[in-house]
């Protein structure tokens, strides 16, 4: 399995873009396809981190975008941990952070 990328996330653990999910990503969610570099500093520096109640290694990450061309300027990125390792699940805009 190739990544599209690896980083490094505030907490310091790794997460990987595989190409298999950036395709997900651009399919379902084609208005996050130009926003790559945002992805990845949503993940260095993001506003907000989540735990969510259904699974204790998901965790939703928040950064707002001003720039954004519409009303979700928040872009959400779902990231699963295995063994200690991310990956992104999917990434799509917002209105708001839950």
């Amino acid at each position: 399995m190739s990544d599209i990328f690896q980083t490094t996330d505030k907490s310091g653990r790794k997460i990987n873009l595989t190409k298999e999910r950036w395709t997900h990503i651009n399919e379902e969610h084609p208005e996050v396809s130009d926003y790559l570099e945002e992805i990845q500093e949503t993940l260095k520096n993001p506003i907000k981190i989540q735990e969510v109640d259904y699974d204790e290694d998901i965790r939703y990450y928040y950064r707002y975008y001003k720039s954004i061309e519409s009303p979700a300027k928040n872009l959400l990125v779902i990231v699963k941990y295995l063994n200690g390792e991310g990956f992104i699940i999917t990434a799509y805009f917002v209105r708001s952070i839950k």
